[in-house]
C-alpha cells in the first residue's frame, strides 16, 4: 500500500523483488499525495504497475484522513483476501492501512519498523509506534531499530533487512544522473548549489515557516527550492518572500530530484528520506526539524539538526562538510530481496 512520494520510491525495487520471488502483489494507492507531480509522475518515471485500487484521501487533517481511507482499504482487503498487508514508513496512509488490516483480520508487515525520533509532537512518531504494535512482521533497517522494538516488547517478529530506500538509491541514482537534464535546465553546476525542501505540516505553519524561510534567505549562493503544494500555499497566504538567489520550482519528478540531490553541495530539508539519500550520495545534510529518526546520520556528523532557527540554518549550510571514512548505513541496497524472502517463509509456514 502506497500513498506518498517516499512510498512510491520504496515500492519500486520491492515490487521487482516480489515478482522475482513469485509473490503476487496488489497495489493500493491511498491518494494521500493527490498532486500529479507528487503522485502519478512517480509511477510513470519509476515504471510502477498501475495500482489496482485508488482512493481519494486528499489533503485533510490527520484523523479525518485516516478515517476516510480506512473503509476503502478494508473493502479492498476483503475482495483480495491477501496473506499480508504491507505498509511503509510512518505516514497517515501507513496507519490507516494497519488499522484496516486489523479490522479485516489480516497480518501486517511493516517496512522501516522500530525507527524512533523520541519526539511525540510529530504525528509520524505516533504513527510508527502504533503500527509497530499492530504488526506481525517488523522489517527493520538496522540493529538499533530491532533493539528498540525488543525494549518496547512488541509482539511481532523483528528482522533486520536493511532499508529499501538504499535499494532505490543504488538502482536509480546513476539512472537519474544519466537521464535527467535538471542541472542544465536550471543552469546549475555540480557541487555549486544547495537543494532545499520543506513539506512537513508543522513546518508549513507559522511561525515556523517564516523562520525557515528567513534561514533559507540567509544562505549564500544558489539555492534550488522545489516547493510542495502545501508549503507554496502557506508561503503565498502568509505573504512571505524568497530571496533572489532562491530558485523556486514546482515539485520535481523523482529522477530530476535525485539528480539534484546527488550533485548538490548540501541539502537543507525536513524530509526523512532525503536525510538518508544525502548520506548515500555523499552530500552533507542540514535537517530543519527538532529531531530525527535517522539518528546515526547525526551521530556520524553527516547530518545537522537545526530546527527552525534561521541563524543555525544558514550557518550549518555554510559549514556543511561530510566527514571522511563514513561507514555503510541502513543496509547494502538489497533489502527488497530479504523482505521478499521473509514474507515467503512466513506465508509458507502458516
Amino acid at each position: 500500500m502506497v500513498g506518498n512520494r517516499p512510498q512510491f520510491i520504496k515500492s519500486a525495487p520491492l515490487s521487482a523483488a516480489l515478482a522475482e520471488a513469485r509473490i503476487e502483489e496488489v497495489v493500493l494507492h491511498t491518494g494521500q499525495h493527490y498532486d500529479r507531480e507528487l503522485s502519478q509522475l512517480f509511477f510513470e518515471e519509476l515504471g510502477l504497475a498501475e495500482p489496482a485500487y485508488r482512493l481519494t484521501a486528499g489533503a485533510l487533517p490527520r484523523e479525518e484522513m485516516i478515517e476516510l481511507m480506512r473503509p476503502g482499504i478494508v473493502a479492498a482487503i476483503e475482495v483480495e483476501k491477501p496473506d499480508w498487508v504491507l505498509v511503509y514508513g510512518d505516514t497517515n496512509s501507513t496507519l490507516a492501512g494497519a488499522f484496516a488490516a486489523g479490522d479485516a483480520g489480516v497480518r501486517i508487515a511493516h517496512i522501516e519498523a522500530g525507527l524512533r525520533s523520541g519526539d511525540w509532537s510529530m504525528p509520524e512518531e505516533r504513527n510508527r509506534v502504533f503500527v509497530d504494535r499492530l504488526a506481525s512482521l517488523l522489517l527493520c533497517p538496522d540493529e538499533r531499530s530491532r533493539q528498540i522494538l525488543a525494549g518496547e516488547g512488541v509482539h511481532g517478529v523483528a528482522e533486520v533487512v536493511g532499508d529499501v530506500m538504499a535499494d532505490a538509491a543504488r538502482l536509480f541514482g546513476p539512472l537519474a544522473r544519466k537521464r535527467s537534464d535538471a542541472l542544465a535546465r536550471f543552469s546549475l553546476e555540480p557541487g555549486k548549489f544547495v537543494l532545499a525542501t520543506v513539506h512537513r505540516e508543522a513546518n508549513a505553519l507559522q511561525p515556523r515557516l517564516g523562520r525557515i524561510v528567513e534561514g533559507l534567505n540567509a544562505i549564500a549562493g544558489r539555492v534550488v527550492f522545489p516547493i510542495h503544494p502545501r508549503t507554496r500555499g502557506a508561503i503565498e497566504s502568509e505573504g512571505l518572500t524568497l530571496a533572489p538567489n532562491i530558485t523556486a520550482l514546482a515539485p520535481l519528478g523523482y529522477l530530476d530530484l535525485t539528480a539534484l540531490a546527488s550533485q548538490a553541495r548540501a541539502i537543507a530539508t525536513d524530509s526523512g528520506g532525503l536525510q538518508k539519500e544525502a548520506y548515500w550520495y555523499g552530500v552533507p545534510c542540514v535537517t530543519m526539524r527538532p529531531s530525527t529518526e535517522w539518528v546515526d546520520t547525526v551521530e556520524l556528523g553527516a547530518n545537522v539538526l537545526v530546527d527552525d532557527d534561521p541563524e543555525q540554518i544558514a550557518q550549518a549550510v555554510a559549514e556543511a562538510r561530510l566527514p571522511a571514512d563514513l561507514p555503510e548505513l541502513y543496509g547494502d541496497g538489497h533489502a527488497s530481496e530479504r523482505i521478499a524472502t521473509a514474507l515467503s517463509a512466513r506465508t509458507e509456514s502458516v
